[in-house]
């Protein structure tokens, strides 16, 4: 089964950040050692980071007009930060690829959808 993993920011400090400078550098050496470890998992296909939650447009049609918005739809803390797809034999083991993403233990979160296969 397929699956794509979105990654929730919430409050993970963001390289370039006043909270990412606070970490240690063994700590910063972690967040890019287990996203390296991610990527090179068999079946993961790696996501890309997507630019901050402020620089969306949100696109909306109502009536027929399309009405656009500066910035996200959802709060910040709740925006997506960045995806990736993975190929697994179950959801137990998107789970466990899920629990390795730093932004689930460090203040974000992980979403695991299974996609539709036609």
């Amino acid at each position: 089964m397929k699956y794509m993993l979105l990654i929730y920011q919430g409050d993970t400090p963001l390289p370039g950040s006043d909270e990412w400078e606070r970490l240690s550098e063994d700590e910063k050496n972690a967040v890019y050692s287990a996203y390296k470890a991610i990527n090179e998992t068999p079946g993961a296909t790696p996501g890309l980071q997507m630019a901050a939650p402020e620089t969306a447009t949100t696109v909306r049609v109502q009536e027929g007009a399309t009405l656009t918005t500066d910035g996200p739809f959802v709060e910040i803390k709740e925006a997506v930060g960045g995806y990736f797809f993975y190929e697994a034999d179950d959801l137990d083991a998107a789970i466990e690829l899920a629990a390795l993403v730093p932004a689930a233990r460090m203040g974000g979160a992980v979403e695991v959808r299974p996609l539709v296969e036609r």
